[in-house]
């Protein structure tokens, strides 16, 4: 299994693969045209994030995306996981794992970026599990929003 930083080909994955979280987890039917629109402008400007993919035999078998929060308690960056999402067959195969293990990996080596963050749905008890078992701490925060409809 590789991981590397997503481009443009990559783009019907992540759209396949945004589609099915927001279904998954949320019970959502995302417009396609909307979620087109928005994964095709991050490429457009990198300053909004970056998607990453895991794949295994040049098959995209997982991805997530991070976009930057500015912390001047720690004069630096930290990165936010979001859109994480791998296909039920290679789930509990560390797919996750080595996503995350790649993100770590650059935050460690950029003295700008002081560590990595991101939210999951309170009821999603697996992926706090996985969370959990790669030594992320879900006791400090808790997030809340509010969403333009």
């Amino acid at each position: 299994m590789t991981v590397r930083e997503a481009n443009e080909k990559d783009i019907p994955h992540l759209l396949d693969f945004q589609s099915k979280m927001a279904l998954e987890t949320e019970n959502i039917t995302l417009d396609t045209g909307s979620l087109t629109f928005g994964v095709n402008r991050l490429f457009k400007d990198p300053t909004k994030g970056r998607y990453y993919v895991a794949e295994e035999n040049d098959k995209v078998i997982g991805c997530l995306m991070t976009t930057y929060e500015w912390s001047d308690w720690r004069n630096g960056t930290v990165l936010w996981i979001q859109s994480v999402y791998v296909p039920k067959d290679h789930r509990g195969k560390g797919v996750y794992k080595s996503l995350y293990e790649h993100i770590k990996q650059i935050v460690n080596e950029d003295p700008d970026l002081r560590g990595i963050r991101l939210y999951v749905d309170k009821s999603n008890h697996d992926a706090k599990q996985v969370y959990s078992n790669l030594k992320m701490n879900g006791e400090h925060y808790e997030v809340f929003e509010w969403m333009k409809k």
